[in-house]
């Protein structure tokens, strides 16, 4: 079974990432071909079934074409460089931190409560079943760059609520409990604060805001959280590769 690190990665994603960075620093073309399993091996170290992992999870984004008993060869879309693209599924904690930054977290409110239906249906809840809300802000130098609203599944948390530091990921809290998210489904959109948030926490000015919801799935399939989390427009673009 394939291990995990720290950053919510598995071994092998952390080892695709290193094939695209060797990608970049090598100044590779499409139609260039990229490193054997046993030149990766040598450069990176890592086991075989883990570099082939990763040389498959190249080939299923289109990074790679394989070309039997000649290699693997660079694909245009290959060369296609996006820092830190929306595609990406890592925590806020871990987005701020790469580009430098570092949040001050403010848990707003958090309770135990029978979510809508939608959330619901997103989290494959029994009818009655409650959830966990947690509303959050994120601050940038004192100022509210990032309303968080996220719904966590009860029973994928087995402690009091106030036995638990919440101020932190909801990726890595989850991996203490074994149910660490790895993937997610989202959508986003432009649109500004429901405005009773922007009342009741005092965000009126918080302006245009690009929100982010996403279901987010453990390894196995299985939801676990659903987030709403608007990022404030004047602060925030996000990056992508259109292929």
């Amino acid at each position: 079974m394939t291990g995990a690190v720290r950053d919510g990665r598995t071994v092998a994603q952390r080892m695709r990432d290193d094939i695209l960075a060797l990608v970049k620093a090598e100044d590779l073309r499409p139609g260039d071909r990229i490193p054997t399993e046993a030149e990766l091996k040598e450069r990176f170290g890592g086991s075989r079934p883990t570099i082939r992992e990763a040389l498959k999870l190249l080939e299923q984004d289109g990074v790679v074409d394989v070309a039997h008993g000649r290699g693997r060869f660079l694909t245009a879309a290959g060369t296609l460089q996006v820092h830190r693209p929306i595609t990406r599924f890592e925590s806020i904690t871990a987005m701020g931190g790469a580009l430098g930054y570092s949040y001050e977290n403010k848990v707003v409110s958090l309770s135990e409560t029978t979510p809508d239906r939608v959330v619901a249906a997103a989290l494959r809840l029994e009818n009655g079943e409650t959830a966990i809300r947690l509303e959050r802000l994120r601050l940038l130098g004192g100022e509210p760059v990032i309303y968080c609203l996220a719904w966590v599944q009860r029973r994928v948390v087995p402690r009091r609520l106030y036995e638990v530091d919440w101020g932190g990921s909801l990726l890595d809290l989850l991996e203490g409990f074994g149910s660490r998210p790895r993937m997610s489904a989202a959508t986003v959109r432009a649109t500004v604060l429901p405005p009773d948030v922007a009342e009741r926490s005092d965000l009126r000015d918080f302006g245009p805001a690009l929100v982010i919801e996403e279901t987010a799935f453990t390894q196995a399939g299985h939801p676990v959280i659903r987030a709403a989390d608007y990022h404030k427009g004047s602060h925030f673009a996000f990056d992508f590769a259109r292929k």
